[in-house]
């Protein structure tokens, strides 16, 4: 198992290195730049700036002296748009924020999606699996940028039960709508994956055996069909939960939370390259680790995959 971690971590560097050369390769082709607006300023300033910030120098110098920043000083550079901050205060601010809602997100979809994909196959063709069924259906249909205004028409403006907007600490108040749009359709893929997973296990022939040596249902399912019929979905959840991290910018947008999707948002527009590089590296790097998570996971639930 160390031997695969290690194998693991190995390729995990170079897929970062070539993550940030296309990252910035793609930036830096794209025509204008973070000080070329609607009025851009005198030349002579304009070349001052440029050289202030290295961006006078031949495109592969700056990719070699990003690298290496990162690489010594794990430093990502001061932001063009944010001034007198660099990137790490930029993303040490936004990213609690999106982690917390984020997570919150995450085990809402898994307890729901998996608790309906669990009762939808255990009570296949009753109502009880037409009425799952349904749910997972009408969510997978409302994707968060189509959920988070009806969230925020129906529990703002109607009801009045809900603030529109802000994160105030992260009271759960101004949690609620953020999780529900983040986690709907994540959970009805979970709860499709779940139901479909667990309807080939409980046809397979030791459960059979099971049923036959007349051990209880819930005993059957929770002790011998959950962990075979959860695979899929840890296949799943590592996407998921990255998903779930960089899908934010359209919940931060709706609900202001000030998360680090806003500022993603913010430094596409104003093609501010060191927090667009920042914020890519760091779901770039999620990425990479969840996926090993779940690899871990998957060895855990099946020993056979140790082999």
């Amino acid at each position: 198992m160390l031997s695969f971690i290690l194998r693991r971590l190995a390729v995990a560097v170079p897929t970062l290195l070539v993550l940030v050369i296309i990252s910035f390769a793609l930036m830096f082709a794209a025509p204008g730049g973070p000080f070329s607006g609607e009025r851009p300023p005198p030349q002579a300033v304009l070349d001052n700036i440029n050289a202030r910030y290295g961006l006078d120098q031949p495109y592969w110098k700056q990719m070699v002296d990003y690298i290496w920043n990162i690489v010594r000083y794990f430093d990502f550079g001061p932001s063009f748009q944010y001034r007198d901050r660099s990137v790490t205060d930029v993303i040490m601010q936004g990213f609690p924020v999106t982690l917390t809602y984020g997570f919150w997100s995450f085990v809402v979809a898994i307890v729901v999606g998996v608790s309906l994909g669990v009762m939808a196959a255990v009570k296949q063709n009753t109502w009880l699996d037409y009425l799952a069924v349904g749910i997972t259906i009408g969510a997978q249909v409302l994707p968060n940028f189509v959920l988070g205004p009806i969230l925020l028409l129906t529990f703002t403006l109607w009801l009045g039960w809900l603030p529109g907007g802000g994160w105030n600490g992260g009271q759960w108040q101004y949690m609620v709508m953020p999780i529900i749009a983040l986690s709907t359709s994540y959970m009805a893929s979970i709860a499709r994956i779940t139901r479909s997973s667990m309807l080939e296990v409980l046809n397979a022939g030791f459960i059979r055996t099971a049923k036959a040596k007349g051990l209880p249902m819930r005993r059957i399912i929770f002790r011998h069909a959950l962990k075979p019929a959860l695979l899929p979905v840890l296949s799943y959840m590592g996407p998921a939960f990255v998903g779930m991290i960089t899908g934010s910018v359209v919940v931060d947008v709706f609900f202001s939370t000030g998360g680090i999707g806003q500022f993603f948002v913010n430094s596409a527009f104003n093609r501010d390259y060191s927090v667009i590089m920042g914020i890519t590296i760091l779901v770039g790097a999620l990425t990479i680790l969840f996926s090993l998570l779940v690899d871990l996971l998957y060895a855990w639930i099946d020993p056979k995959i140790r082999y």
